[in-house]
């Protein structure tokens, strides 16, 4: 007599839902940043132009800050399993699309395909919350959060080696392995949550969205090639303070609109969201100006010339404190609030900035203060999604979150532009060509960090929610409901 097959239980699943979504947190952040290392060899191995090349990282800051906020809505509407599927099959899909060719117009458009995969942890931190008990969201939602910069510390290594070491299409096809990885893992071990948000979906609303974040996206990120007051960039800032002015008062006349902005601007909600703008400027800093800085000749006096892939392996101990860190988060926003825990996050990154401007000459230097900045980070993005979650009504969180994290996205956008302004401005000759001065990181290193404290201002005007409970406690309004019900 055949042996009777012992079934899989659910809960065998349920186990490795939390790993799951936090791997393909990680996956978006290696997909975002693996393109940085081949940028400078680009033109040549593709025939375009270096501004042409550039689009291939522009184009994938555009879709996701776009998709974000949408894929988050059509999560709560239609099913947050369901989409997120769908965004990393998308992301994995670019990647294959980038092995197979070296048409620089394709290119762009795999790397807009694989923005869709910004929306994965907004779509996993709304799952975390409906399919956890209430003591376990609070760590699963902070490592969910640390995910983006253990995957930024990560993916810039892995892609150096294997654009030394191999043809760079090598890359792309082992990106396209994890996302093949990362989608089946996903199907099998995320349940669909029963918490909907029915409506109809604003197509009207996701096109004036998606206008007017272009229109600023891209002015604020090709304004330093075409000039802050280009023709081309004031019009671009004109239509986008335009467009989204047409946008809010369509979405504040919409039954259904695609972002509560009424929700949204109450304070538990709105001041969040601004802490989120001011911690990604902060935070994104530190990533673009110790590249460059450990990469500088040594004839600066203070450059360290290092390879990128030495740099990358820089990177790796930021990615590791933003993994150990983030239970320390959960445990503080669980005693003290996320508030608080946000406003600390804030702080922390000041004082990592304070380091990088008394030294950053030594190599040792360099990391103890880019490590005290992944620190602060990691406390501050920890902290931002349980701040929503608990503000929020739990048939809106995909979509609160998605909006938060847009938020960071054009403050990374904006620090990008910021901190090249500023470097651009305090530059010597060195070897023929011109590079930053000391004093010009110094400078961006002090704006970062007055940025921070502004955050942590934001933070603490946050009305205190701990007698909310643990987040996936807050039933704030009940527009949720189970499907078919």
């Amino acid at each position: 007599m055949d042996p009777v097959p012992i079934p899989e239980t659910p809960r065998t699943r349920e186990r490795f839902t939390v790993p799951v979504l936090a791997f393909g947190g990680i996956l978006m952040a290696v997909m975002q940043t693996v393109v940085v290392p081949l940028l400078p060899d680009l033109p040549r191995l593709t025939g375009a132009s270096p501004a042409a090349v550039s689009w291939m990282v522009t184009a994938t800051l555009l879709a996701g800050a776009v998709l974000t906020p949408v894929l988050g809505r059509a999560g709560d509407m239609y099913g947050k399993r369901r989409v997120l599927l769908g965004a990393l099959a998308l992301m994995t899909a670019g990647s294959v699309l980038c092995a197979l060719t070296s048409d620089i117009r394709l290119l762009i458009a795999a790397r807009a395909l694989q923005g869709a995969a910004a929306a994965v942890v907004p779509l996993s931190i709304s799952i975390l919350r409906d399919e956890l008990p209430p003591a376990r969201t609070g760590s699963a939602v902070a490592l969910m959060s640390s995910t983006v910069g253990i995957g930024a510390a990560l993916g810039l290594p892995l892609a150096a080696l294997l654009v030394q070491y191999a043809n760079w299409h090598v890359m792309f096809w082992a990106t396209a392995g994890l996302g093949v990885l990362g989608l089946a893992a996903a199907w099998w071990a995320v349940r669909e949550s029963p918490v909907r948000s029915p409506g109809r979906f604003d197509a009207l609303g996701t096109a004036g969205l998606a206008g007017w974040l272009v229109c600023l996206l891209l002015g604020v990120s090709q304004g330093g090639q075409w000039g802050w007051g280009s023709a081309p960039v004031l019009a671009l800032f004109a239509g986008a303070a335009v467009l989204l002015a047409l946008w809010a008062a369509q979405q504040l006349r919409s039954a259904q609109p695609l972002v509560d902005l009424r929700l949204a601007a109450g304070r538990r909600v709105g001041l969040p969201h601004v802490a989120a703008l001011f911690t990604g400027f902060a935070f994104y800093a530190n990533s673009l100006v110790t590249a460059q800085l450990v990469q500088a000749p040594v004839a600066t006096g203070y450059g360290l010339g290092l390879s990128i892939v030495a740099t990358g392996l820089c990177m790796l101990p930021s990615g590791v404190i933003m993994l150990l860190f983030s239970p320390v988060s959960a445990r503080i926003s669980t005693a003290r609030g996320p508030r608080v825990t946000l406003a600390i996050g804030g702080v922390v990154l000041a004082l990592g900035y304070a380091v990088r401007i008394v030294d950053s000459t030594d190599l040792w230097v360099i990391l103890v203060g880019a490590a005290v900045v992944s620190t602060g980070t990691t406390l501050a993005y920890s902290a931002l999604p349980t701040l929503i979650l608990r503000a929020v009504p739990a048939g809106a969180t995909a979509s609160a979150n998605g909006v938060n994290v847009l938020m960071r996205t054009i403050g990374q956008a904006v620090s990008s532009a910021a901190v090249a302004a500023v470097l651009v401005h305090h530059t010597t000759r060195v070897g023929g060509a011109e590079v930053p001065t000391l004093h010009g990181y110094q400078l961006a290193f002090a704006m970062a960090g007055t940025v921070a404290l502004v955050a942590t201002a934001f933070a603490l005007a946050v009305p205190d929610d701990r007698r909310a409970g643990p987040p996936g406690t807050r039933t704030a309004a009940p527009v949720a409901t189970a499907k078919g019900a």
